[in-house]
């Protein structure tokens, strides 16, 4: 029998200070074994976030993605995840709508308007960090995979991420850099509870894992995950997370075909023994198996793609 993972239980009085960055419920506290944590409550209408924050990042481990690492938790009864800080004292975590910000004046830092968040806009802007702080470094105590010798090429990893668990929330604020002494590191890749199709209600999984209706299967669900990147600042429209990792691809195809290989390595068991290591109170046999499903069809499509670079 498959062992769950530890759920870790962060006492009401453990508040210290709020963590005002995005829509959920969410401080920071010291954990005695953990150290300085991040608890986010799951929002009580989306059920899934949990379990979804966790996956994403055991499959980030398998693929060698420097990653945050997030663990069950339970606060005041009410289910979440927690997050050790992946910052060092004394670091500072700077967001890439900061970044965009600072080399385009007219970068809309804080409007709902995103279609500046483009592929090319991320990795110039990589470019011009470079130039302008002589070097910038791969994360922090992360030792960099053979072919990934730039950020650039950590970032086509964590493209490919998106695309194989359908995470559709990198925006702009869902990527960044460590700021430590004069020096600017690239954040591990965090935030992906928007993924496995979590949102889903196990009667919709039910039924599109069963239908014979190719338009409505999980793979054409897959296919439709949208990223939070768009082509060019004209088009509102998002590109595909399917899509958005393509662009990279044509980009730097050397790094692209070093992660694609790392995940071709990845066992179908291993996958689903992960699944099968959130508790079942936390993740039905439905939604399980629909995660399972998305996650083969995505890999295989994303390999076939590699063998064509």
């Amino acid at each position: 029998m498959t062992e769950t993972f530890r759920i870790f239980e962060v006492p009401q009085t453990a508040y210290e200070e709020e963590e005002s960055l995005g829509t959920k419920e969410k401080f920071w506290f010291s954990h005695p074994e953990l150290g300085r944590c991040l608890y986010k409550k799951n929002r009580s209408n989306i059920a899934g976030e949990d379990w979804s924050e966790k996956i994403a990042a055991e499959l980030c481990s398998l693929l060698g993605l420097p990653h945050a690492q997030y663990e069950l938790a339970i606060c005041n009864g009410e289910y979440g995840v927690i997050s050790p800080s992946f910052r060092p004292e004394n670091g500072d975590l700077v967001h890439g709508n900061q970044i965009l910000a600072e080399i385009d004046p007219d970068y809309p830092e804080n409007s709902q308007d995103l279609s500046q968040h483009t592929i090319n806009a991320v990795f110039d802007a990589f470019d011009w960090l470079e130039i302008e702080h002589s070097d910038i470094s791969q994360p922090v105590d992360w030792k960099p995979q053979n072919h990934v010798e730039k950020v650039h090429h950590t970032f086509v990893g964590y493209l490919l991420l998106d695309a194989w668990i359908g995470n559709s929330d990198r925006h702009h604020e869902n990527w960044g850099f460590v700021a430590l002494e004069n020096q600017l590191y690239l954040a591990p890749t965090y935030y992906h509870a928007s993924s496995l199709g979590r949102n889903e209600s196990d009667e919709k999984r039910e039924k599109r894992l069963r239908t014979k209706d190719k338009g409505y299967s999980v793979a054409a669900y897959a296919d439709r995950c949208l990223s939070y990147f768009y082509n060019h600042a004209d088009n509102k429209q998002r590109i595909k997370t399917f899509e958005a990792f393509c662009l990279a691809a044509k980009r730097y195809p050397e790094a692209a075909s070093t992660w694609t290989e790392h995940l071709n390595q990845i066992l179908v068991d291993d996958i689903l023994d992960l699944l099968k290591c959130i508790p079942a109170n936390r993740i039905s046999p439905v939604a399980i198996e629909f995660a399972q499903t998305m996650i083969m069809h995505n890999r295989e499509k994303l390999i076939e793609y590699s063998d064509q670079l």
